[in-house]
């Protein structure tokens, strides 16, 4: 039975993360200890940064990845307040490839956790995550597929899936599951080839 409008509304967090239960995604791709995985676009809650950092544990790496700085900061802060000293802190445009200071190919997964509405390029930063996957590594998209009101984006912000597929097509990236992660988003699986 799908939530009611209200009850979203009243126990959803600022980004719209509460609609998404990362354990569901880490499920999905295995994630497991010494793993080193990035969030990209993180913002200011870090709502797959810090749940990553405890499931990799302290052989594995978290980046953050962000282009405002100060949600960075906040990041960081709480990433040391809650003792997740494996998180990397990374200031990067996504949207410029080669422009995030990762090393190629070491990522065993990427997160886009409603990241892609908001970008202009997004071919550009699908193919950015290409390049710093390791092979087999997963590019995880979760994203809008229809709005919230004045929680989402508006209807001209969303992303249709079949773009994101097309796009994967174009990177090296072979879709391993395509469903839905809520009843307002969309959940992508793509693994390196």
């Amino acid at each position: 039975m799908p939530q009611s409008l209200n009850y979203l509304l009243n126990n959803m967090h600022h980004s719209g993360s509460a609609l998404i239960d990362p354990r569901i995604v880490f499920e999905k791709i295995k994630l497991a200890n010494g793993m080193k995985v990035a969030d990209f676009g993180c913002g200011r809650t870090g709502h797959f940064v810090l749940p990553s950092s405890k499931e990799v544990g302290n052989e594995g790496v978290v980046y953050a990845v962000d282009i405002v700085k100060d949600a960075l900061q906040i990041v960081q802060n709480t990433s040391r307040d809650q003792g997740c000293d494996n998180v990397r802190i990374v200031w990067s445009d996504i949207e410029i490839y080669g422009k995030t200071a990762i090393p190629v190919e070491s990522l065993d997964a990427i997160f886009f956790v409603n990241v892609l509405f908001l970008l202009k390029d997004r071919q550009t930063a699908i193919k950015e995550a290409s390049r710093l996957l390791k092979k087999n590594g997963f590019l995880v998209i979760i994203d809008w597929r229809k709005s919230l009101g004045p929680l989402g984006p508006n209807e001209h912000q969303l992303v249709l899936a079949d773009s994101v597929i097309d796009w994967f097509k174009q990177n090296r990236l072979n879709l391993t599951e395509n469903s839905m992660m809520s009843d307002y988003h969309y959940l992508l699986i793509a693994q390196k080839i």
